[in-house]
């Protein structure tokens, strides 16, 4: 790899040798007030990230009002990842091709490009097309004309605050700044390189990204990467009520506040849809040449129940729709039409887990 970006080289090699030598400096001037600092900072600069660049601005997952889009451009500066536009410009070239030579931090290229390496590599071919929608938001793109402003203005009013909080200029630079900015950089990054190589495949066995719930903690959410890239419009990447997605919970209290809107959500019989067509697809094709009684049976089966599915999947939704336009009267007896058909959903889904575990295990590949 040859370096193409000298100046970003020299700026992330630079804050990385700053914070091992002045690290006994600190460890002198150690504070709870200082970790506090850094707490704060990077929540507030990481969530901006998750929530704002990643799932508002580049996937439209919902909207938002001018102070809350604010609050998300002005807390991002804590981030120094780029302004929304640039970031969301690259985000959505990564989604549109992913794990091909034209994602900007491929796993393909190798665990250290995707996480590190491609910052160093990387010529943005800006696509206006890409990105018409956020260059007509003029918050957006004020931010980014004016972003070195924005990057000086919020961090030195953060160090002078963390100054007068710690009692340390030093305590200040390096927790509310150095060790700030390196976090939500290698966690931003780990969803490039980890989450595309350690966890599971739950939603789409087909892609590199995985779900891994250590990483979610650390990145408010992002860690359940596998759900992201098989449905990225959905406001959520952890959809069970035990995921940790603190960036879920944000957008659904700003909801609640009236600060966002439009809130886009995948329900789970689009999920187990989509679940049972890539499944009866990996199947079908990984036992192709395989012609003994077992795999005719297999595939005998999978076309049953992903047919009987199908079948039932439909008749739930059109009764939902009607239940929509159900007089009071009715509204009772298609409640319990409703009841016993997600009952006998729940059945073929089941089954249909049951049956691909076995044949996952009786053929030797990843379910």
């Amino acid at each position: 790899m040859k370096i193409k970006n000298w100046d970003m080289f020299a700026f992330v090699v630079a804050y990385h040798i700053a914070l091992i030598a002045l690290l006994p400096a600190f460890i002198s001037v150690f504070s709870w007030s200082a970790i506090a600092l850094f707490l704060i900072t990077y929540i507030m600069g990481g969530m901006s990230i998750t929530v704002g660049y990643h799932r508002m601005y580049s996937h439209k997952a919902y909207s938002a009002n001018a102070f809350f889009e604010w609050c998300v451009l002005l807390s991002s500066a804590l981030a120094f990842e780029m302004s929304a536009l640039k970031w969301s410009h690259d985000h959505r070239v990564h989604h549109n091709h992913v794990d091909t030579d034209k994602d900007p931090y491929s796993i393909k290229k190798g665990f250290w490009y995707a996480h590190i390496l491609w910052l160093f590599d990387y010529k943005r071919d800006f696509d206006k097309s890409l990105v018409a929608d956020l260059m007509k938001n003029p918050r957006v793109m004020l931010q980014d004309k004016h972003y070195g402003k924005f990057l000086l203005g919020v961090n030195f009013a953060v160090f002078l605050l963390g100054w007068a909080i710690t009692g340390s200029a030093l305590a200040s630079f390096y927790m509310g700044f150095l060790m700030r900015m390196a976090m939500i950089h290698h966690c931003t990054w780990f969803i490039n390189s980890l989450c595309h190589t350690y966890g599971s495949k739950t939603y789409a066995r087909e892609l590199s990204a995985v779900d891994n719930a250590i990483l979610a903690t650390l990145t408010f959410g992002e860690g359940y990467h596998n759900y992201h890239h098989a449905f990225a419009a959905d406001y959520r990447n952890g959809i069970r009520w035990y995921h940790f997605d603190p960036s879920k919970w944000t957008i659904w209290l700003a909801s609640k506040l009236g600060l966002v809107k439009n809130l886009r959500v995948i329900n789970e019989i689009t999920v187990q849809k989509s679940l049972v067509s890539k499944d009866k697809k990996m199947i079908l094709d990984h036992i192709s040449h395989e012609m003994d009684d077992c795999a005719t049976e297999l595939k005998a089966k999978l076309e049953e129940l992903s047919a009987t599915f199908e079948e039932k999947a439909a008749a739930l939704m059109a009764k939902a729709r009607e239940l929509k336009k159900a007089s009071d009267d009715q509204k009772v007896h298609l409640q319990q039409e409703i009841k016993s058909l997600r009952a006998s959903l729940k059945e073929t889904w089941d089954e249909w887990v049951e049956v691909t575990r076995n044949a996952a295990k009786q053929y030797e590949f990843a379910h």
